[in-house]
């Protein structure tokens, strides 16, 4: 079974930066073969896509809230995936969780969190005004 760890998380101000990252442990899951999502929750919303990547192609996509702003990176000999978040603002502020695509082919520019399984518990970004 797949374990997911995100780290990264804190408070920051508005305009500030942050990097998340996602390991997986405790099995043969790695970066370079299953593909990754990044996915938040704030509260009283329903979870979204942030980020999605896929393992094979290193096709990336985005929620249209976070182009040009958060960038998806993976690291091959770390086995980790990270989440590079720029010119953050208050609206950003939620847990962030990674997921894994098992068949890495569910990253579509949706970013949709339906097919990913495997969910690490979350790291809080709170951005403050």
């Amino acid at each position: 079974q797949v374990q997911l760890v995100e780290s990264g998380g804190d408070t920051v101000q508005s305009g500030g930066s942050l990097t998340l990252a996602c390991t997986p442990s405790g099995s043969d899951f790695t970066v370079d073969f299953y593909g990754i999502g990044w996915f938040r929750q704030a509260p009283g919303k329903e979870r979204e896509g942030v980020a999605c990547l896929r393992a094979r192609t290193g096709i990336k996509n985005y929620a249209d809230s976070v182009k040009g702003r958060f960038t998806i990176t993976r690291d091959f000999a770390k086995n980790t995936v990270f989440l590079q978040m720029q010119r953050l603002t208050p609206e950003d502020t939620a847990v962030y969780y990674c997921a894994t695509d098992l068949y890495d082919q569910y990253c579509t520019s949706a970013v949709s969190p339906e097919k990913y399984t495997y969910w690490g518990r979350g790291t809080q970004v709170t951005v403050s005004s």
